[in-house]
This record gives C-alpha cells, structure tokens and sequence, in this order.
C-alpha cells in the first residue's frame, strides 16, 4: 500500500499544478478583458472634410497611464479597423490565427501568444461601431496582452499552500498506514505460527473463534481441507493395513511349506510325494501373493487422477472381445462356458473403428473388464457359462457392459459391499484378494459410468453326471458407460477411372 501512495503523491503535483494554473488564469483573464472593453469604448466614427466617416480611435493620457500601472507586467495594446488598417497601440502584437480572424462581434476571446521572446496571454474582441446616418456598423479588432508574471505567482503560491501540508501529510499517512496493517495481519502471523507449530500427523479443525473474521471463510476452507485430508489418509492406512493382513496369509504359507520342507530335508527323511505336495503348496501360495500384488497395483493405476484424465475414443467391443480371448484357457481349464455377444470387430483392417465407442482409458477399461470376467469364472462352478455382452444403445446415449454368470449369485444385502476394498462374500471358499471389484468401481466412477448388480436369473440346472454343482441365480454385472461421438470415418479410395 506504500507504493502507491508514493506513486500517487506525483500525480497530486501535477494536477495540482494544472488547476492551480486554471484558477490563477481567471481573475487576471477577467481584468485583461475589461481592460480590452475600455479601449473599445475610445472608438468613435468622424466625418473628414472629404464627407466620408473615419473611424478614430484616440486614448487620452490618464488612460494610457492606467493601462501601464502595474510594474509587474507589462501590456501591450493594438486597434485594427474592419479592413486591417492599424488605428493605435502596439504595431507589434500578431495578428490572431486564421482560425480566429473573424470573430462574432462583441464576444472576448482569450488565447496565449509569445512577443519578444516572452509569453503573453491575449484578450481580442471585434467592436460594433455604428455609422451616423447609414445604419450599418463597423467592427474593429481591439486586443490587449499582457506578461504572465503575476500569473506565474499566484500559481506558485497556490502550489506552495496545497504541496507543503502535503509533505508533512504524506509521512505521518505512510506511518498510520504501516501501523494499521502491523496491527491487522498481526493475526494472521499468529495465525501462521500456530499451523507451523502443529506436527505433521495433526490433522484436527483450526479453532475460528482465534481467527480474524476477515480470513474466517479461508479457515473454514482449510478445515474443509483438513477434513477430507484426514479422511483420505485414514483410508489409506486401512487399505494399507488390510493389504498387509492379506498379503500375510500367503507370505506366511510358503514360509511355513518352506520350514516343512527343510525340516524333511535336514532329518534326512525326504519323502518325494510331501516334498511334491510342499513345493505345490509353495506354488499355490506365491501365485497368490503374486495376484494380490497385482491387484493393488491396478488399485492404485485405478486411483490415479493424473491418467484418469486421459481419455481417447476406445473401442468397447474390441476391448470386450480381447479380454474374452485372454481368459479363454482358463475358462477352458475350469470347464466353463465363457462367450461374448455383442458388435463384431476386426483387429486390423477398414473394420477395426467399428463397435461403439466410449470416452476413456484403455488400459483401466481393459482392467475392469478383465475383473468382471476373472470374477465371474472365480464364481462359477465347472459346466457353467459366463457372458460377456456389449450393447449399444444410441437413444440412451450410453454403452452397455454386461457379464453374467450362472453362479451363486450374490444375496441383495451383500451387493453393495463387494465393491469395498478386501471384501469377500461369506460361504464361498474361493481365493480371492478382494479386490477385483473394488478396482471395478474405481473406474467405473473415473469415467462417469454407473455399475448395477442383479440377479442373471438363468435356467436352473439338475446336478450334472459328473458331480459338478448345478447352476444358481447367478449374478449380472451392467456397467452403463456415456457414449462418445462416432469418429469420422476414412475417405473411400476413388474408383478405377471408366472412359
């Protein structure tokens, strides 16, 4: 606030100088015209010996010597006829500008002008003297010029009276002004100080009641922050601590298979068959942990805002069928029926845009698909069917994204908890991690899609010859996405020329 001040201070001198001069020009502009009027009352109109009327301009002394009374200024004078004869004063004094050469009769006009290498101010009016016996009038040019000395001064003292209370002004405002914002952001270093002092782990509300009430809307804003911060890092550390619980299962399985085996080893007892069944429990374990760790992975790349913000026009049915391929062999290896419905499409070729299209991230779609249908076969008991199924719907504008199984389904109380984070179904004794489906809402919600949970209601089946379990109301899984604009397709190639 100082800077300004400063910088205002200058401007103040200089329109303080320009009025001055404004108001020093006005009483002195008005006694230059009356002067200008008195010389216009000497003009009178004679007739010579000739018959003819002349116009005679005649100053007495104790005129003249009125006129150059003040010995501050000096004045000059000039009388021109209608036709530019000089008739008295000054043969010096210009002319006024083409401009002003004909002023209205009887209006006083004023303008700035320079004589002897010295600046005067001019006041010029056209007289109407009427000639006895014609009725017409003559107009003659009077002008009187005077010095701007006394002008010069009064500005000046005008200038004097107004600056120099302001040099004393100016400090005393620059000290006041300092003083009343020490005081005002006082608070506000208290304020600092007491955020500076807090430990990083405090993330508890700032207390209002201490705050300025100017900067209440921030604190409540920072509170708002810490809030949400709080709850962010609470939910971090519970997936972190259910992660590690999870993860210890099968860390501690190979240790444990581990120490079995070198157990036998060590006691010289090796028994090929146990140490086969270790090594495979070995396996099984680290296959386990190796999923998990995949899973958190895909949970965080599904967690970062940086690449959800990357969104192409993606292929949904490519992706779809690509995913079914994928898991294909696994779908064979479990017995199961895994298919797709949907648009077909080319991986090459003029075909390949075609299918619809949505607004996201390739690789998290292909996560999310992969999810649903890895969960799906997780579920699903040996000769039962998983479907993939992609539906364009063009008046609704969205894509549709269905996977349905014919297992047990997944009880309506339970259906809004599989999307949490390590949460298992209760009564299935399929190894998981928990995560699949959390990673499914995560990007479903970063591309602006709803997820919805039903019932597949497929024909229930008898127990099959070979002992695998008949079907249940299985599960459906409809992931409604917002569809993209179709792309513009290619130019056709131009056809053979014909004569």
């Amino acid at each position: 606030m100082l800077a300004p001040l400063l910088l205002l201070w200058p401007m103040s001198v200089v329109l303080t100088w320009l009025v001055a001069q404004g108001i020093a020009n006005k009483p002195f502009d008005r006694e230059l015209g009356d002067k200008a009027r008195l010389l216009s009352q000497h003009l009178t109109v004679q007739t010579w010996a000739d018959g003819e009327p002349h116009l005679v301009f005649s100053l007495p002394a104790d005129a003249t010597e009125l006129l150059h009374a003040d010995e501050s200024d000096t004045l000059f004078y000039q009388v021109v006829g209608p036709h530019g004869e000089f008739l008295g004063g000054d043969r010096m004094l210009p002319a006024p500008p083409e401009s002003q050469e004909s002023p209205a009769p009887g209006v006083l006009y004023f303008r700035d002008e320079e004589m002897n290498g010295e600046p005067v101010r001019v006041a010029f009016v056209r007289v109407r003297v009427p000639q006895p016996g014609t009725g017409t009038a003559t107009a003659p040019l009077v002008q009187v010029a005077e010095t701007l000395g006394k002008r010069s001064r009064l500005a000046t003292e005008i200038i004097k009276g107004v600056m120099l209370p302001q040099f004393v002004i100016l400090p005393v405002a620059v000290l006041l002004v300092w003083l009343a914002l020490a005081r005002g952001i006082a608070p506000l270093n208290e304020l600092q100080q007491r955020i500076r002092r807090r430990e990083s782990h405090d993330l508890s509300p700032i207390d209002e009641r201490e705050a300025p009430e100017e900067v209440s809307p921030l604190v409540r804003a920072i509170n708002d922050l810490l809030a949400r911060l709080d709850r962010s890092i609470s939910a971090q550390k519970h997936f972190l601590a259910d992660a590690a619980h999870q993860l210890k299962t099968p860390l501690a399985g190979l240790r444990t298979q581990a120490e079995l085996a070198q157990r036998e080893i060590d006691a010289g007892q090796v028994d090929p068959q146990a140490l086969k069944k270790s090594l495979q429990q070995i396996a099984r374990s680290s296959q386990r942990a190796a999923h998990m760790v995949n899973q958190l992975l895909a949970m965080a790349r599904a967690e970062n805002a940086e690449q959800a913000t990357q969104h192409p026009a993606v292929n949904m049915a490519r992706l779809a069928t690509e995913a079914v391929r994928d898991l294909v062999p696994r779908a064979l290896d479990k017995r199961i029926d895994l298919g797709y419905e949907g648009p077909e499409t080319d991986r090459a070729g003029p075909r390949r845009s075609r299918g619809p299209l949505v607004r996201g991230q390739p690789v998290l779609l292909r996560e999310l698909i992969r999810n649903l249908v890895d969960n799906a076969l997780n579920y699903t008991p040996a000769g039962g069917t998983v479907t993939v199924r992609v539906v364009d719907d063009p008046f609704g504008q969205v894509v549709v994204l269905q996977v349905e199984d014919s297992g047990p389904g997944i009880p309506v109380a339970e259906r809004e908890k599989v999307f949490q984070p390590f949460y298992r179904a209760l009564g299935t004794n399929v190894d998981g991690s928990g995560l699949g489906l959390a990673i499914v809402a995560e990007i479903a919600a970063q591309h602006q899609a709803t997820i919805a949970l039903e019932d597949a209601n497929l024909r229930s089946r008898s127990p099959a010859s070979d002992g695998t379990a008949p079907f249940g109301p299985g599960a459906r899984f409809t992931v409604r996405f917002p569809a993209a604009p179709p792309a513009a397709s290619p130019p056709e190639p131009p056809g053979p020329l014909t004569a």
